[in-house]
Order: structure tokens, then C-alpha cells, then sequence
């Protein structure tokens, strides 16, 4: 057994530091995570819209992989460190260990997806055949190879969950700027290379993420002291897996909502014109860097709350909550404001036709003024998910996507306006704080308010 420190700096350090310390190197990573997203469809813009559209429609899928995958994270990261508060090494280490199973249980899923339903998948979004085989040769790539994303969210999940976020940043950095700068090597064919077109933003997307994958297996075998990460005789406990997915179910089925309901969207605006689609993941591309930073937080504050919970120290769970929200609401009132004053800018990085762009921008200042909700929501349901509640972020998740965004917007769709359609997710936003704000304040009552008091450091 590893020998363990008296205490982790998660019970000690001052929290705002502390967070600031943890979160920043996971903002760092994600804002590249968000740029290399974003570097991929401007590349394949340059083909053509249809090149772009097809790009958008695959984005519910390769959402639902990253659903899983994130989710799955989420489960293993709150065991481990709740594990760690409470001392129990062996728990922690079953933690690691399984989590890396369900990851390549999930790939496994995945391939089977690529190998028989890609197809199908562009098919029944859309007749422009085009569209359906540059979507099926971008998608089932990404299906197929997936064990480098599973495997990237799983390691990078066991460096954050004791603290090591640094790590997190490298690896997440390092498959960024590989699939960057594969990107136009792949898509149009440079130095000597195929000319793969959307393909290879798919291939130079998958060698990033399976570098990432085998530099983070590197880092938790070298690095990462606190856990023992050995296949060696190992045998899937059912008891780990099962607390590992109380809370990683929940956050998978809250993350994959998502997917149905951008599917919806695009049959939506597929019913308009092919370019409101595009105009859609165009969108969903740019508030990645809005969005990416506060989920680098999130990542900060799941193992400081796991731990305190762990470790009883219900002053030091407050504050981070609070800092939290705080530094998540200014990040979001920034993507706001850029939303706001440069649309046509943005859409300008994009190739956009003159139609993109008169309806981009009507789109991007319709939708920003929901940024203004989002930032306390987010970090709120992250807050659900680490103390063990993460079926209140799947009802605020359902409540906001399925039950107000997609119907909202179908509606809005039968006037006639594509215009209209946008405003379905300010409303949406709106039902949204409302519901949180309540489940937020049942949280503090029912689990942290009962703590005992603690001094806080």
C-alpha cells in the first residue's frame, strides 16, 4: 500500500486559493478543448455549408459519447474523493480501477454504434445526400476509434480527483494542439498527406484523443500517488460500479438530454433551410468557449466539495459553493457581452454566406441572454451531483430541454418565423433557475445545513 499523507490539501488549504489553484489549470484545458472544437468545423467550413452541416447534424452522437464518458467521470471522481476524505484508501483504489473498466465498456458500446448505424443516423435527419456521406464518414471514424475519448475523460478524471489538475491541463492540451494541427494536414492533404476532406478532421480528432489517453495512463502510474491503478487479477466489483453510477447515471442521462434535444432542434430548423442548422452548431462550437471555462471550474470544485463532505467540514463546502457561482456567473456575463456586440465577427471565422450570417446573428443575440441563468445553474447541478443528489440535476435537465426548450421551439417553429425559434432558450433558461434555485436551497437544508460546525481555513 502507498504510504498517505496526513492530509490532503483539499481539508487545509484556504478555499479560495485553494479553488482558484484547482480550477484554473482545468479552465486552462478546456478553453483549448473549446478552441480545437471550434478550429475543427472552421477548417471543414472551408469545404462547404453541406461539409459544416454535416459536422452539426453529428453532434448529438459524439455529445452522447462524451455524455457517457463525462458522466461516468463524474461517479468515479465523487467516490474517489469522498473516499480519500473518509480515508478509505482500498475504496479509492476500486474506484480507479473500475472506473477504467466501465470506460472501456463504453468504447466498446461505441464501436458497435459506428460499425452499424452511422448511416442510418444522417438518414433519417435529411435527403441531401451529401450531407449523409460527409456525416457518415466523420461519425462512424469517431464511434469506432472512441476508446481514446473514454479513456482520456476516465484518466484525466483520476488525476483531478486528488488534486492533480495540473495534469489534466497537459494531457487535455496535448490532444488539442495535436488535433489542431493535424486538422488542415488531414482535411486538405499538406505535405504529402491524403487529401481525407471531413474524414480527416474525424482522424486527426481521434489521434488527439487516444495521445491524450496514453499520456494520462502515463501520469496516474507515475504521478498519481495516492491511487494504485493494477488489471492485474482485477474482476469488476459490483458494489464500486454500482456507487460509481448513483451518481454518474444520472449526470449521463442529465448530459445526454442534450443530445435528443439538439436532435430535435435540427429537424426543427432542417424544416426552415439546411443553414439554420449549420447556424445551430456553429453556436453550439462558440459557446463552448463561454461554457468550457465554467465546466473547468466545476471540474476544480467536485473534488474540494467531495472531500469536505467526506471530511465534514460543512464551512469549507459553503464557500466553495459560493466562490463558485460568483466566478461562474462573471465568466458567463463575459460571453454575453461578446455575443452581444460581435455576432457578425464570429460568423465571419465560419465561411459564412451572406444568409449564415443574417441569420447567425439574429440567432447568437437571441440565445446569449441565457448565459445570464446558466453560469449559476451549472455549477448548482455539479453541486447536486457531488453530495450524492444528481437526480435533481436530471429533473432540472429534463424540465429545461425536454419538457420547455424543444416544445417551446416547435411551437415558435408552427408561426412560420425562424426567428422566433431562438428565444425558446432564454425561456427554457428561466424554468431552469427557477427549479435549481429551489433544489439548491432543499440541498443546504436537508445536507449541509445538519453538519456540525467547523472552523473554516
Amino acid at each position: 500500500m502507498n504510504s498517505q499523507p496526513s492530509e490532503n490539501k483539499m481539508g487545509v488549504l484556504p478555499v479560495n486559493r485553494l479553488l482558484i489553484s484547482m480550477s484554473l489549470p482545468m479552465v486552462a484545458s478546456m478553453l483549448v478543448q473549446a478552441l480545437y472544437n471550434v478550429v475543427d468545423s472552421i477548417y471543414v467550413s472551408q469545404i462547404n455549408e453541406n461539409a459544416l452541416t454535416a459536422v452539426s447534424l453529428a453532434f448529438p452522437m459524439q455529445n452522447l459519447m462524451i455524455s457517457i464518458g463525462v458522466g461516468t467521470g463524474v461517479g468515479v471522481n465523487a467516490l474517489l474523493s469522498r473516499s480519500l476524505g473518509e480515508r478509505n484508501f482500498k475504496e479509492a483504489n476500486n474506484a480507479a480501477n473500475n472506473g477504467i473498466f466501465l470506460g472501456a465498456m463504453s468504447s466498446l458500446l461505441f464501436v458497435l454504434i459506428g460499425l452499424t448505424v452511422s448511416r442510418l443516423f444522417f438518414q433519417v435527419q435529411t435527403d441531401e445526400q451529401q450531407i449523409i456521406e460527409y456525416g457518415y464518414s466523420y461519425l462512424s471514424i469517431c464511434c469506432i476509434a472512441s476508446v481514446g475519448l473514454f479513456g482520456q475523460i476516465i484518466f484525466e478524471r483520476l488525476l483531478s480527483s486528488t488534486g492533480r489538475t495540473l495534469y489534466t491541463m497537459i494531457t487535455q492540451a496535448t490532444g488539442a494542439v495535436i488535433n489542431i494541427v493535424l486538422d488542415p494536414i488531414l482535411i486538405f492533404g499538406y505535405w504529402g498527406f491524403p487529401e481525407m476532406g471531413v474524414a480527416g478532421a474525424a482522424v486527426a480528432t481521434v489521434i488527439g484523443q487516444s495521445v491524450a489517453m496514453l499520456l494520462g495512463l502515463v501520469l496516474n502510474l507515475t504521478a498519481n500517488k495516492e491511487i494504485t491503478i493494477s488489471l492485474r487479477g482485477f474482476r469488476p466489483k459490483g458494489s464500486t460500479i454500482r456507487r460509481i453510477y448513483s451518481v454518474g447515471i444520472p449526470s449521463i442521462i442529465m448530459t445526454s438530454i442534450s443530445s435528443v434535444m439538439t436532435f430535435g432542434l435540427n429537424k426543427i430548423l432542417m424544416a426552415f433551410t439546411s443553414t439554420a442548422t449549420a447556424v445551430l452548431g456553429v453556436y453550439f462550437k462558440l459557446q463552448s468557449f463561454v461554457f468550457m471555462p465554467v465546466f473547468g471550474l466545476n471540474n476544480g470544485m467536485v473534488p474540494i466539495l467531495s472531500y469536505n463532505y467526506g471530511a465534514q467540514k460543512k464551512d469549507r463546502m459553503i464557500k466553495t459553493i459560493r466562490l463558485s457561482v460568483l466566478y461562474a456567473v462573471g465568466l458567463m456575463l463575459l460571453g454575453l457581452t461578446v455575443f452581444q456586440l460581435f455576432p457578425r465577427q464570429i460568423l465571419a471565422l465560419f465561411n459564412a454566406s451572406e444568409d449564415m450570417v443574417a441569420i447567425g446573428v439574429v440567432a447568437l443575440r437571441r440565445i446569449s441572454p441565457s448565459f445570464l441563468f446558466a453560469g449559476f445553474c451549472i455549477v448548482s447541478g455539479t453541486v447536486f451531483q457531488a453530495l450524492g443528489n444528481g437526480v435533481l440535476s436530471l429533473m432540472v435537465s429534463i424540465i429545461r430541454q425536454l419538457l420547455v426548450l424543444l416544445p417551446t421551439a416547435y411551437l415558435l417553429s408552427r408561426l412560420g418565423r425562424l426567428e422566433l425559434v431562438w428565444l425558446a432558450f432564454p425561456i427554457a433558461e428561466i424554468a431552469s433557475v427557477t427549479f435549481t434555485s429551489i433544489f439548491l436551497r432543499w440541498i443546504y437544508n436537508r445536507v449541509i445545513r445538519p453538519m456540525p460546525e467547523t472552523p473554516l481555513q
